[in-house]
């Protein structure tokens, strides 16, 4: 079967055992197998046969620890032994008690050095599997559409990732580690019982195994709503401080720190109560444990006793007892304690899997092909969308950019600008008509080229939280250092970048929170010349940029699009003068279309609209000369294009 490929370009591993719709332990380990066993990596497998095969060993070797305890204690008693002569010191070597206890010293030594062993040999195994899931689960999302990004919080979603990283470790060590190792020791010791005394042992044992195992289930289950509501919880105040420290300069604006801090804390307190629920529960679970296991340690050892009291029975058989008993203690809770880490994995992984299983809204053709773009001509034909039914946003709007022509885009608000934009990039699909680019439609080409042929300069620039070089550089990562740099120059960011002390390798800071929003503006511009695409999109690229820079970047933005096919998405009217072709949106469908000229000419909605700018660049320009008048009589007004840039950035 063909992988699925990543609209980045990377060809993606479906996850093993198709759709991953329920998280359930036979699923989960049905879906991990493959990276357990991963048939392209010989040294994995390698590393789950030597686990395997001292697993086995250390289990051995734990069977004999608690005979060499009883030899020891019969050897120290006398007990059913044979007067040794001098002359047979060999045989007083084997079985001289000290070596006996010595011995038993030795072989717990080298049970936990093998133990150990595995779990390092065994680690590179399990965290492969967690990386390539985890790994999977990352690309899976971003292959998902805007729809569910903005559906989803940020905070919740990066949650889910990690509580179902960490839960996939817990299943692999869990249930390789312990689950099965648990089960065979735990059978051997009831065929060693069996063997050494009688069924009534094995009859005690039984019910205590069958009673614990019962009463760990029962409490589990008990406990899996409380930990449910307490990962809620948790979800629930990580999101909220994530949202509110992105949000750091609003909640500054407007003094709402103690605000958000009492939503926060609503949210800990929350988490509080049910954390206090969940250990208290594992109280519960634990002391009914140990009650459980101390009554069939009593009853065993009762029998035992007596045993020994009728002469049926040694006192090495006494401590045999004993420490079979308290060797099957250690492997029964560690089954109580794997049943509910396991259940806690499985719930942890539960919105991980639903993640996974959630089907990718916009999904390349079967036989999608590369665009190939010769010209760059774009063409809207009757293109109908809407985000809900109830509420259509573009209502059949047809349109063409000519390659290499520069078309504008403007309207009230809510009139569809922006959503045009991401139709082009295919983040979502039409409802009806076609969006074509030199004669191919983008439902029908990768998205992968789609998006590698637009060059995108947004109105609010998030950068990463890494240098202004990596930011730069995001537009095209073969780009050498040169480049990156001669990007910046036309972005007028250069001068900046080498003021500053670390240069190119200034940190931004999270969402470029440490830039300007001018200065975050530029290092998108830059990135998006280094990118150099065929077909350019500008959502209001200058917007944040003072009169003097926005000329320059105006000019180089120019150069960009020489030769390229630009769709300006504009607010401000002043930036698209110049367009070859002004389309006017008004509640879903074209208006009006033309030059600056004609459509004012017209006198209509977009002549209205131009009319309102200018009133409003006046009457600040007119507030800004008395404002300067009666602070600084003798100094000369600012320029008008001052007072109307600053207008048209308030607009």
């Amino acid at each position: 079967m063909d992988q699925p490929h990543s609209p980045h370009g990377a060809d993606v591993p479906e996850p093993a055992g198709g759709p991953l719709e329920r998280a359930t332990l036979m699923g989960t380990l049905a879906h991990l197998w493959p990276y357990i066993w991963p048939g392209d990596r010989f040294d994995l497998k390698m590393r789950v046969v030597w686990s395997m095969v001292l697993l086995l060993a250390a289990k051995l070797i734990t069977l004999t620890v608690p005979f060499s305890f009883k030899w020891a204690t019969d050897a120290l008693t006398g007990a059913n032994t044979a007067p040794v002569q001098p002359d047979n010191w060999h045989l007083w070597v084997i079985a001289s008690p000290l070596l006996l206890t010595a011995s038993y010293g030795v072989m717990r030594i080298v049970m936990a050095v093998l133990t150990q062993w595995r779990d390092g040999i065994f680690a590179r195994v399990a965290m492969h599997a967690v990386r390539k899931l985890a790994t999977i689960t990352f690309i899976h999302m971003h292959e998902l559409s805007l729809r569910f990004h903005l559906e989803r919080k940020t905070g919740g979603l990066t949650r889910v990732l990690e509580r179902g990283r960490e839960g996939i470790e817990v299943i692999v060590r869990m249930v390789i580690l312990q689950l099965i190792p648990t089960i065979v020791e735990v059978s051997l010791l009831m065929a060693v019982l069996l063997w050494q005394f009688d069924w009534r042992y094995v009859l005690a044992t039984l019910i205590t195994v069958a009673v614990y195992m019962y009463y760990t289930y029962i409490a589990t289950e008990w406990r899996i709503g409380i930990r449910r509501k307490m990962n809620d919880s948790d979800t629930e105040a990580n999101t909220k401080a994530i949202d509110s420290l992105l949000n750091y300069e609003t909640v500054k604006y407007f003094s709402a720190e103690a605000r958000e801090a009492q939503r926060y804390d609503r949210s800990v307190a929350r988490y509080e109560e049910s954390s206090v629920h969940a250990y208290t529960s594992l109280a519960v679970l634990n002391t009914g444990q140990a009650v459980i296991f101390t009554l069939g340690l009593t009853a065993t050892m009762l029998m035992c006793a007596i045993g020994v009291r009728n002469g049926t029975n040694t006192v090495g058989d006494f401590v045999l007892v004993n420490a079979m008993m308290i060797q099957l203690y250690q492997p029964l809770n560690f089954m109580g304690m794997v049943y509910r880490e396991i259940k806690q994995a499985i719930i942890d992984i539960e919105k991980m899997f639903s993640v996974l299983g959630r089907e990718a809204e916009i999904k390349d053709a079967p036989d999608a092909k590369p665009l190939v773009v010769s010209a760059g001509a774009v063409r809207f034909e009757d293109v109908r969308f809407a985000y809900e039914p109830a509420r259509p946003i573009l209502k059949g709007i047809s349109f063409e950019v000519p390659a290499g022509k520069t078309v504008a885009i403007v309207g009230p608000s809510g009139a569809g600008k922006s959503t045009i934009s991401r139709l082009l990039f295919r983040l979502y699909d039409i409802s009806g008509g076609r969006i074509l680019i030199d004669g191919q439609d983008i439902r029908e080409v990768t998205q992968a080229s789609l998006r590698a042929s637009i060059g995108m300069v947004p109105q609010d620039t998030v950068l990463f939280n890494d240098t202004i070089r990596y930011n730069i550089r995001y537009g095209r990562w073969d780009a050498d250092d040169a480049e990156v740099e001669e990007a910046a120059r036309l972005a007028q960011i250069d001068h900046f970048i080498r003021m500053s002390p670390m240069g190119y390798e200034t940190q931004v800071g999270e969402r470029g929170l440490k830039l300007s929003g001018g200065e975050k503006q530029r290092v998108a511009i830059a990135r998006t010349v280094l990118k150099a695409p065929p077909i350019l999109v500008l959502d209001e690229a200058t917007s944040a940029l003072d009169t003097h820079t926005e000329h320059e970047i105006q000019g180089a933005l120019e150069r960009v699009a020489k030769n390229r096919t630009s769709l300006v998405i504009a607010h401000r009217l002043s930036t698209i003068v110049g367009a070859d072709e002004i389309i006017v949106l008004d509640q879903g469908r074209i208006a009006e279309r033309g030059t600056h000229a004609k459509l004012l000419a017209h006198g209509g909605l977009y002549a209205s609209m131009w009319n309102r700018q200018r009133e409003a660049e006046a009457a600040r320009e007119k507030l800004a000369k008395m404002a300067d008048s009666s602070e600084a009589p003798n100094r000369e007004p600012p320029p008008v294009e001052d007072a109307l840039t600053a207008q048209a950035a308030a607009e």
